[in-house]
């Protein structure tokens, strides 16, 4: 008869805390312990061919199977579950295996006989002590990463002594009922700093996915840990996680395929790995869908794609109803070789600081779908990635065909709404804007037009700001080079400069006075809000030079339109949305498309 083979030496490397899946194991002998609790306890002495271990107990749900006698001497067991724990008096105590789920391989009357001639897994700790060679140099940069992650230096020892030793878990063996671990995992997502308040206290908080071999898991740093490790974990690293705390993951804010997330505590050690090409972390992995195929998925679906930035809105800050938060936000539009577009929203310090002038790639992974009025949209919210410029051979071909005039003709606007929402780019006169009665309505509308700068106003073009980079507020001369602003209720020695810049715009229809706030005014006038109002204020040769060179410029402007009301009048008000320059290929196409419906004859055919 054929038995199966022991896991021989494994016994060792389980009670040094690795992590051996399934090992094959042979009882030698089972006895029952006496106990002053009421639960009866089995310990067995178990072997793999080459160690043995006395240490080594049954969980009680086990104890069926010795009462049934499957666990007889010489038994072969695999080992389907255990964990190592320490019992006894603290620096005095043993190491002991529990095992908690087994499954019976050959029965000990059909084996008959020990397997090898195993010794004490001690007697191989203590031949890996002489043996064992020195530990790797561990260079300036993570020895100063490793420092100033954690200023417990028993926690430093424990984390480089099991990297030195080779000796990570898996992120799937993590479980509460165990502390002294370490992983290697490669950060997948990292989200923004959030902050709460509530009526017993205020603080802050990001996390984070960790990925390696055998699975995901989210990590969360609150107040201290927050300030402390969010600038060093960086998206796409790998590093050495210890000492976090486990608990049941919350899956209202977390779809990882994990029954627990991690909590970083006063105790935890973070430390960059510096081999992490090695390639026993995997990469991200992207599943890119084409923009076309985002039409025909569910709301708040999950989603990975990439695509050029063809359009840029401009930066929008609101204030929430329900918590008087101020947001930021910015709406960009992707299109790609599907023909096909869609809006993508950006928050934050990720729409604050986004530069789509020179309409990059961008790959956006576990971005989530927004519909409304039947058109759908992508929205970058905590846990997406974005990247800018990928190096991915997706990312080259796509700049390639947008080079070559991929773009020109998008048929399929995913975004387009649908069921009667007020929001519209649909090509339109600025006479028949007015004849339409745009803007009448609760909400603005919205519409693009061609249009040559006329007059550009130099007077009130901008204002001084509050120098703080989530505040715009205008500030108080207060005298004495001290400026104050209300909102951030403070004084400060210096400002910023804000455009708001008015002018005169026309098109073969008419003309109109249209406001442009500070990053469409940089972008007309090819100079910074800071560069225009040093110029306006102490060179105003400079300044006319700047404005001047708008003068009968054309651009296709994206414009805001709503009614206003001033003291008892009532004004139509147009504002920039968005300017971008005038592609005559696509704007061409556009006219025939125009001149096709007014006429009803298909442009290049025979007819007459």
């Amino acid at each position: 008869m054929v038995f199966a083979s022991l896991s021989s030496g494994v016994i060792a490397r389980i009670m040094n805390g690795d992590d051996v899946l399934k090992p094959v194991l042979q009882i030698l002998a089972i006895k029952k312990i006496n106990s002053n609790a009421d639960a009866e306890r089995y310990r067995i002495l178990i072997s793999d061919g080459k160690y043995f271990n006395s240490y080594a107990m049954l969980a009680s749900q086990l104890n069926e199977m010795q009462h049934k006698g499957q666990l007889d001497e010489f038994t072969i067991v695999q080992l389907d579950k255990y964990v190592t724990s320490m019992v006894g008096k603290e620096g005095a105590g043993k190491r002991v295996l529990i095992i908690s789920e087994l499954t019976v391989l050959n029965a000990g009357a059909d084996v008959k006989q020990k397997i090898g001639e195993p010794v004490t897994y001690e007697n191989a700790a203590k031949q890996d002590k002489v043996a064992k060679p020195a530990p790797p140099a561990v260079s300036k940069k993570e020895s100063t990463q490793s420092s100033s992650s954690n200023n417990n230096n028993n926690n430093n020892f424990t984390l480089n002594s099991s990297i030195s030793a080779g000796m990570t878990h898996p992120i799937s063996s993590l479980s509460p009922y165990q502390n002294k671990w370490v992983i290697k995992a490669r950060v997948t997502s990292k989200t923004g700093i959030r902050t709460w308040s509530n009526p017993r206290g205020e603080g802050k908080l990001f996390s984070m996915d960790l990925m390696d071999e055998s699975g995901e898991i989210r990590a969360t740093a609150f107040k201290e840990q927050c300030d402390k490790y969010f600038d060093m974990i960086q998206v796409d690293s790998v590093y050495f996680f210890s000492k976090c705390q486990l608990k049941p993951a919350n899956k209202q804010f977390s779809q990882l395929d994990n029954a627990y997330e991690m909590t970083f505590s006063g105790e935890t050690v973070v430390q960059l790995c510096e081999d992490a090409d090695d390639g026993a972390i995997p990469d991200i992995k992207y599943n890119l869908i084409p923009i076309s195929e985002v039409s025909g998925m569910e709301n708040k679906a999950a989603v990975d794609t990439i695509g050029i930035c063809k359009e840029v809105g401009e930066l929008q800050a609101f204030t929430s109803r329900t918590t008087n938060k101020e947001f930021k936000k910015r709406d960009l539009t992707l299109v790609d070789m599907s023909n096909s577009a869609v809006n993508l929203t950006l928050w934050g310090d990720d729409a604050v600081n986004f530069d789509g002038h020179v309409q990059p790639v961008i790959l956006v992974k576990g971005t989530r779908i927004n519909e409304f009025n039947g058109g759908k949209s992508l929205s970058l919210g905590g846990g997406s990635i974005m990247k800018i410029n990928p190096d991915i051979p997706e990312a080259h071909k796509l700049r390639g065909w947008f080079d070559n005039g991929g773009g020109d003709n998008i048929a399929n606007m995913v975004s387009a709404r649908t069921g009667g929402g007020s929001f519209s780019t649909d090509w339109m006169t600025l006479k028949d804007a007015r004849a339409r009665n745009l803007g009448a309505g609760d909400k603005p509308d919205y519409f693009q037009c061609k249009a040559v700068v006329h007059i550009v106003k130099q007077e009130n073009a901008f204002y001084r700001a509050c120098p703080q980079a989530d505040c715009n507020k205008k500030v108080v001369d207060e005298g004495n080079d001290q400026y104050r602003c209300e909102r951030c209720n403070a004084l400060y020695p210096n400002f910023k400069y804000r455009l708001l810049v008015n002018m005169s715009v026309g098109d073969w229809t008419s003309n109109r006075w249209v406001t442009c706030f500070n990053e469409t005014g940089e972008q007309l006038l090819k100079h910074t809000s800071q560069e225009v109002g040093e110029a306006l204020e102490n060179d105003p040769a400079k300044a006319e030079e700047m404005f001047s060179a708008l003068n009968f410029t054309s651009h296709i402007f994206k414009l805001r339109c709503k009614n206003e009301v001033y003291g008892d009048m009532t004004r139509n008000k147009l504002t920039v949305q968005s300017v971008v320059p005038l592609n005559y290929k696509e704007y061409n196409r556009h006219l025939l498309k125009e001149l096709q419906e007014l006429t009803g004859i298909g442009i290049g055919s025979s007819s007459h």
